[in-house]
């Protein structure tokens, strides 16, 4: 089966557009007739061929206001479906319509809203599903969708604010990056005549004989090592998404020195408060257990909590298989240990999901001021490199002519 993109006319004479699921056209105008809609268009919606993806077209704040609006909705009394059928008339995003039309007529035919939900992954990420998911099960689909839309704007406020605080490193990383390729690739060839009169008679200095090979190098391979370079980080892309890559990457990137604290405390801050969430709920032990693990946001946190959840039915307490992982910090897992012990350990969750996001915010604000000045060292290294490597044979000629 595959998806097929639609354009019909209601009976009302407005058109409407959407996704179905079918093995041909045929049947997907068959199921438009079902549905009193006359099919005007039906073309496959996935296009054979490499496809290059530049986005979802759906921004972070315009889907957590979509939540939001659905989260009211309920509240309020309205059918789901009647909900979006009212998002799909307000939206003003065309990819959100799609979405919107595609969940609906997928919920119209008899499946669940995290199911609907979960044909577009580039829309809806792991989490939101989970979190979607679990409030379906457990009768408070309401809730699940605004704290869905809580945690989706505290992302795009993390987001926004890492991505304000690192313009002007980056802006230092390119510029610098592009004087120095300017330098090497065209200007040092400029002196090769001269240096290489210097360098027959034995007076060329170390650092210019280096300066002169990676220049001719940098001339001769410098596209083919952009390429290189490109293709490389596809290929790491591609394999990032496989169980493998996934593990491999998760594992690793825990124990960078800086950006390894920062990765860990944001998974178990996500555990943390998705868990202490679904407990307040009413979602039993090993289900909360089973989504949080899923929405974690690391593969190596993940099996340490399902090999937990594994022990509980076993008989034993959260605290003492996760403590064995040797992944959330002591004082977390006391203060887990002492909430189990006083049976409020939802409560103490969501608050210590709370402090970590704080000690986050503030390893942030640290990394990212120190990276501004490590630029600044860097490349101003790299330019005196540089200009003492062209600048010593000519002091050396003036000294032998003095």
């Amino acid at each position: 089966m595959q998806e097929f993109a639609y354009t019909a006319r209601a009976m009302d004479g407005q058109d409407v557009t959407g996704l179905i699921t079918a093995d041909t056209a045929d049947d997907v105008m068959a199921i438009l007739t079902e549905r009193a809609l006359f099919p005007l268009k039906v073309k496959s919606a996935k296009k054979k061929g490499i496809t290059i993806s530049f986005g979802s077209g759906v921004s972070t704040e315009l889907l957590a206001a979509t939540l939001t609006q659905l989260a009211d909705l309920l509240t309020n009394g309205v059918p789901l479906l009647k909900g979006l059928e009212i998002l799909l008339q307000q939206t003003p995003n065309d990819r959100m319509k799609t979405v919107l039309s595609d969940i609906r007529n997928r919920i119209a035919e008899g499946a669940q809203l995290y199911e609907a939900m979960a044909a577009h992954p580039n829309i809806f990420n792991e989490l939101t599903l989970s979190i979607i998911r679990a409030g379906t099960e457990g009768a408070f689909l309401e809730e699940s969708l605004e704290q869905t839309a809580e945690f989706l704007e505290r992302q795009d406020e993390l987001r926004a604010k890492i991505t304000g605080a690192m313009a002007y490193p980056a802006f230092l990383a390119v510029a610098g990056s592009a004087v120095l390729l300017v330098l090497v690739i065209f200007f040092v060839p400029k002196f090769a005549d001269l240096f290489a009169q210097l360098e027959r008679q034995g007076t060329l200095p170390a650092a210019t004989v280096v300066l002169l090979w990676l220049s001719e190098f940098l001339g001769k391979y410098g596209l083919l090592i952009l390429g290189a370079a490109a293709g490389g980080i596809y290929g790491l892309k591609r394999w990032a998404t496989t169980p493998k890559g996934r593990e491999w990457i998760d594992s690793k990137k825990t124990t960078l020195p800086v950006f390894g604290s920062i990765f860990l405390n944001g998974a178990v801050s996500r555990f943390c408060r998705i868990l202490g969430t679904l407990l307040r709920n009413g979602v039993p032990m090993l289900k909360a257990l089973e989504i949080s693990s899923e929405s974690s946001g690391n593969v190596m946190l993940g099996k340490a909590i399902r090999d937990a959840a594994e022990n509980i039915s076993a008989g034993e307490t959260l605290s003492e298989p996760l403590s064995k992982s040797g992944l959330i910090p002591g004082n977390v897992m006391a203060m887990i240990s002492i909430a189990e012990e006083a049976n409020n350990l939802e409560q103490v969750l969501n608050n210590i999901a709370d402090k970590i996001d704080k000690k986050v915010a503030r390893q942030l604000d640290t990394m990212v001021r120190l990276i501004e000045p490590a630029l600044l060292m860097v490349m101003g290294s790299a330019v005196l490199f540089v200009i003492v490597a062209l600048l010593l044979p000519v002091f050396e000629m003036s000294t032998s002519m003095s």
